[in-house]
C-alpha cells in the first residue's frame, strides 16, 4: 500500500495517541478542542521513528459516539481532514495534533470552519516554538503513570 500525500500527515497508531494525550493539556478553541505534543526524533529505545517525515506534523481526529450516528461522524471527520489538509502548512515544527471537534462543526459553514482550524494551527505553532525541542524521551516520561509489571489494555511502543 503506498502513501499518499495527505496519510503522510495523518495520526494513526493507537500509542501516538496515547502520547500526545498524556504529554499535553486540553486546549479550547470555540467549535473544538485540542491536544498536541511535540514529537521526540527517538524512540524509547533509541532507535530512530519509523515517520516518513520525521519534519512534518502529524494530525488525528476523535470523532466519539456521542456525536451522532455514523453518517453525521463520518461528515465530521470529512469537512475537518478538508479543513486540516488546507491549513497544513501552517504548522512548521514536528508536532502530533489531535483534534476533537464539537457536534456543531457538522452544520457549520465551512469557511468559518477553515477560519477555526487556522486559529488552532497557528496557535499550537507559535507554542511549539517556545518549547525545546526533545531529542529521547525517557519510558518513564513518555507514557506517565504506566507501571513496568502491570498489564494495560494500551498498545506497546
Amino acid at each position: 500500500m503506498t502513501a499518499t500525500p495527505n496519510s503522510i500527515f495523518r495520526l494513526r497508531k493507537h500509542a501516538d495517541y496515547q502520547r500526545v494525550y498524556k504529554a499535553s493539556r486540553k486546549q479550547f478553541a470555540k467549535q473544538m478542542t485540542y491536544f498536541f505534543a511535540q514529537r521526540p526524533l527517538l524512540g524509547a529505545d533509541g532507535t530512530p521513528l519509523r515517520d516518513a517525515d520525521a519534519s512534518s506534523p502529524r494530525v488525528g481526529l476523535t470523532v466519539g459516539k456521542v456525536m451522532g450516528k455514523a453518517v453525521d461522524r463520518n461528515r465530521i471527520k470529512r469537512r475537518m481532514r478538508e479543513a486540516v489538509r488546507k491549513n497544513l502548512s501552517k504548522l512548521s515544527t514536528p508536532v502530533d495534533v489531535i483534534l476533537h471537534p464539537r457536534r456543531s462543526v457538522i452544520d457549520l459553514d465551512f469557511a468559518t470552519l477553515e477560519r477555526e482550524v487556522a486559529t488552532v494551527f497557528r496557535a499550537i505553532q507559535k507554542a511549539a516554538q517556545r518549547l525545546p525541542r526533545a531529542e529521547q524521551l525517557p519510558r518513564a516520561e513518555q507514557l506517565p503513570g504506566d507501571n513496568a509489571g502491570s498489564q494495560s489494555s494500551a498498545t506497546p511502543l
